[in-house]
């Protein structure tokens, strides 16, 4: 089975910039850009006026790694230093319900693991330590 962790930034509105930013600073190659206002409409979370060109998810390439990228959920809080994450890929959906289960054990979970529009089993959990983790299976892009 194969397992990655690619370092996950969570941008404060300013996601685009930071891509424009490291395509030219670091030579990146985007590889994967969507907005809010791309995203399937869910009426449980609309999408305050104006914030259709915030940034839901975003890859860049710089060298041999990926970045990935995204702009907090409009009217979400966004803290200086909570906006690096650890994203676990995988390839297999059972292997990533093995790492979530473990990493919520005494930690938090702040999106269960669930079918995505984007991933079939995808999750957020902050660890007992603070250190906040994407779970995402490979299979819908």
């Amino acid at each position: 089975m194969s397992l990655r962790l690619t370092t996950y930034l969570v941008m404060n509105g300013n996601a685009k910039e930071a891509i424009d930013f490291y395509e030219k600073a670091l030579d990146a190659k985007l590889l994967f850009c969507q907005t809010f206002g791309e995203m399937p409409e869910n009426p449980e979370f609309r999408l305050p006026e104006g914030t259709e060109g915030r940034i839901s998810h975003a890859m860049i390439r710089i060298g041999e790694s990926d970045l990935m990228l995204s702009d907090t959920f409009p009217g979400q809080p966004h803290q200086s230093g909570n906006q690096v994450t650890i994203c676990i890929t995988t390839a297999d959906a059972a292997q990533s319900r093995q790492i979530y289960d473990a990493l919520s054990q005494n930690g938090q979970v702040q999106m269960p693991l669930q079918d995505t529009f984007f991933s079939p089993s995808y999750g957020i959990v902050t660890d007992k330590f603070g250190i906040t983790f994407h779970i995402y299976t490979e299979g819908k892009q």
